[in-house]
């Protein structure tokens, strides 16, 4: 008897396609997060520490940037007060995913959204999929 297939989330049709910067230190997280996101339609590019992040943010102007608090050279809840405060990257969403409960702090230095570790397939893609909708509703242009 063959056994049933997992249905995996997958982006809705509107959000499919647009660019998440993982910030991620731990190479087997980030295949983790390169499968679930890849595999739910969207794409994905990584980086290992906070100042490249950064920088790549800027270059990039990624609908989504997932960050762990615990990453090296520039924290994750600094890297998303850079993110908010400037003008060329605040429209940018910040996702702060951690094994620290520290859910009051990423909302205080500006996270649109907190995830605690470890890793939830269907989670992590729902909340993507939610606050890209939720950018869209609000009027945000996800051509930007």
């Amino acid at each position: 008897m063959a056994s049933p297939r997992l249905k995996l989330p997958v982006a809705t049709a509107a959000n499919r396609g647009a660019l998440i910067l993982v910030v991620e230190r731990n190479p087997i997280v980030q295949r983790l997060e390169r499968y679930f996101l890849e595999h739910a339609g969207f794409n994905v590019e990584f980086t290992a520490d906070g100042i490249t992040a950064l920088a790549r943010a800027r270059e990039l102007k990624p609908k989504i940037l997932v960050t762990e608090i615990l990453v090296p050279k520039l924290d994750g809840l600094s890297l998303c007060r850079a993110i908010k405060s400037d003008l060329e990257t605040n429209n940018i969403l910040v996702m702060i995913f951690s094994h620290l409960q520290a859910e009051d702090r990423a909302v205080e230095a500006g996270a649109d959204a907190f995830l605690t570790k470890p890793l939830d397939e269907a989670l992590l893609i729902t909340t993507v999929d939610r606050l890209l909708a939720s950018k869209t509703s609000a009027g945000g242009n996800l051509e930007d």
